[in-house]
């Protein structure tokens, strides 16, 4: 016998019984998204390796270890995108979105990359991205860090905090590069192998390494806030006062730069101590250079990412209760007559009775198995079409969740009553 063909390392299926609580955590996403005015985009996951290569940066770990890159047909170097934000870009350029226009947009979706399994990182994962354009202001990196916070209440998260950074203009950032360098490379004995490689081509990013034998010696590096432009030292200053005057906590992280190249002046990420050693849950800030790097005008921009396998372990660990989608009523039929009465039935509700989630009982089977079938859905009741019913023009209805005794009713009543009962369970929801 052959053996079954398993899922690729680090790529996971979503079974039925996890859905009902990544469809709510977007649905949480998405209505808290429209009311801040952000629209939907969706692109392609596949894109132009170059695309990555210009945007992310040659030597980061991403493009250099991790891209899904390969050849199609036509000899085109294509890549599974690693993240969202260059393909944003692309679209907005290709289809004429950034021209004299501001945009905020969000989308959602899975990204690739090929790193080291382990839990809350995986090598396909899925994000919600932000993206704004054309908003060179303060305001709108609070805003952004005003939805993210607003998001954490809505799902009932707790131990979520906020560290920020600025990263100054490229002129800044080009003239503490030369310092920083100096001063790691007097001290390049204390250097892992992965930190003198990056010495010469991304210096900041050895400040987020992670090793505890470098740690004291990054504490002593020159701190890049000390170094600001005057523009990104008042545009730090005026987020804070905005965060301070909303009452959002955060704490000012010198080390904090992020992983890409692109980001500049603001940068913030909202960590959690929840889930090991992964605790990044959002980050984001300003890529005010992006746009115009890949060909456009010169457009300020700023956007986060969080992902969402981490926010579902988050849930998890808080134990937040999973949704469970319950049909309102579960068809049971028996005899090939009240079949076909009990299908055309079931598309007549549908079509007069908004919301219904009616199960029809398809597969047959004795009116025991039917039932049983009928309590696993969940239903709240069981409608029930056999003989006697047939006879009578009427239809059983049965109460599986509670002591309500059986009753009949006229097949004409039907629309009538199910109205009643999608009614009800929408004051109990309201309450």
């Amino acid at each position: 016998m052959a053996k079954n063909i398993q899922a690729i390392r680090g790529m996971h299926d979503i079974l039925p019984e996890q859905s009902p609580r990544w469809q709510q955590l977007e649905q949480t996403v998405k209505s808290l998204l429209a009311g801040y005015g952000y629209s939907e985009i969706r692109m392609p996951i596949l894109e132009k390796t170059d695309l990555f290569c210009r945007s992310i940066g040659e030597v980061t770990d991403i493009v250099e270890k991790e891209m899904y890159s390969f050849a199609d047909r036509n000899g085109d170097s294509l890549t599974l995108r690693p993240e969202g934000t260059a393909s944003c870009v692309r679209a907005c350029l290709e289809n004429g979105l950034l021209h004299n226009q501001t945009q905020k947009l969000w989308y959602a979706g899975p990204m690739f990359r090929h790193e080291r399994p382990q839990k809350g990182r995986y090598r396909q994962f899925h994000q919600i991205g932000v993206e704004t354009f054309g908003l060179a202001g303060p305001d709108i990196d609070a805003e952004l860090i005003f939805i993210t916070a607003r998001l954490w209440k809505a799902l009932g998260l707790e131990g979520i905090r906020l560290e920020i950074n600025s990263l100054g203009s490229s002129e800044a950032r080009a003239a503490y590069r030369e310092q920083l360098v100096e001063y790691l490379s007097a001290h390049e004995e204390l250097l892992d192998e992965d930190s003198k490689r990056r010495l010469h081509s991304n210096p900041l990013r050895i400040l987020d390494s992670k090793n505890p034998d470098m740690q004291a010696m990054i504490e002593k590096a020159p701190r890049l806030l000390e170094h600001l432009d005057e523009d990104s030292r008042q545009h730090f200053e005026r987020l804070k006062a905005l965060l301070d005057a909303a009452g959002i906590e955060y704490r000012i992280n010198t080390r904090l730069v992020r992983g890409l190249d692109y980001y500049c002046k603001t940068v913030f990420e909202w960590i959690t101590d929840r889930l090991g050693a992964q605790g990044t849950v959002c980050a984001g800030g300003r890529f005010d250079g992006l746009v115009e790097q890949l060909g456009g005008r010169a457009t300020p921009a700023s956007g986060f990412a969080m992902g969402i396998e981490r926010l579902i372990a988050l849930l998890e660990e808080a134990g937040a209760e999973t949704p469970i989608p319950r049909p309102h009523a579960y068809l049971v039929m028996f005899g090939d007559q009240a079949e076909l009465r009990g299908m055309q039935l079931a598309e007549q509700c549908r079509n007069a009775v908004p919301g219904l989630q009616l199960v029809v009982n398809c597969g047959a089977g004795s009116f025991k198995s039917q039932f049983k079938r009928a309590d696993k859905s969940g239903a709240a009741w069981a409608l029930i079409l056999g003989e006697d019913e047939m006879m009578t023009n009427t239809i059983a209805v049965k109460d599986l969740r509670g002591d309500s005794e059986q009753q009949n009713i006229d097949q004409a009543e039907l629309e009538n009553w199910l109205h009643t009962v999608v009614d009800k369970q929408l004051e109990n929801f309201g309450e």
